[in-house]
């Protein structure tokens, strides 16, 4: 059983989740702009990272090798819409989640039917456009996304601090990455409703998806 992921790609170990992201540090030269999936693999990785929200910033416009920061071996730098770059270790990426990231796993799975319902909302009513772009949509290409409004991690924040802090939001055990539930079903349903109250959501292309501030 895979006990590691990025994204949707799977891997036996964490190790071999590190091979693949090195094979793509050192394939290129310092400068180099990822593409196609190997952008969409190290996009993927830096949603891990434990202070992802202030790489990702304003949104990914690009992921290139970045020059060394410590030592001589290179790193990955985020571009932002503005131009600017920021770097990034992936090592960082594969440390144990914080708190704060296990229960945002968990709230994104505990509306995951509740974003469905939107997804083929859109396809009945004949509106299964990106909302960005405007180009028609393919259902195995396609990203319901906080497009609108504050993103998932500030309501998710939120809710926390309404909650009186991540510690006072139990989990179930869990050995596959993201899949647990809340322990209280009342509160599960308070962050249901809660979500509901503030998500503005829309339909973009996966890669559109990815470019955007972290959702």
């Amino acid at each position: 059983m895979a006990v590691f992921r990025i994204g949707h790609r799977q891997y036996r170990t964490k190790e071999e989740a590190k091979k693949a992201v090195r094979a793509v540090l050192h394939k290129y030269p310092v400068g180099t702009e990822l593409e196609g999936e190997e952008f969409e693999l190290i996009r993927d990785l830096l949603d891990l990272h434990h202070d992802a929200g202030k790489k990702i910033g304003g949104g990914v416009a690009a992921i290139r090798i970045g020059p060394p920061q410590q030592g001589r071996y290179p790193g990955f730098e985020v571009v932002h819409p503005d131009g600017k770059p920021i770097d990034f270790s992936y090592k960082t990426c594969f440390d144990p989640p914080t708190l704060r990231q296990q229960v945002h796993n968990v709230m994104g799975v505990e509306i995951s039917d509740l974003k469905t319902e939107y997804f083929r909302s859109r396809i009945a009513a004949g509106t299964f456009t990106s909302d960005l772009s405007g180009v028609p949509l393919d259902t195995s290409d396609t990203a319901v996304s906080h497009f609108q409004g504050p993103p998932l991690f500030q309501i998710a924040d939120a809710f926390a601090a309404a909650e009186g802090g991540w510690e006072a939001i139990p989990l179930t055990p869990t050995t596959d990455y993201g899949r647990g539930l809340f322990v209280d079903r009342a509160q599960a349903d308070r962050w249901r409703a809660f979500w509901q109250d503030r998500a503005v959501l829309g339909l973009l292309t996966k890669a559109e998806d990815r470019r955007r501030p972290r959702a």
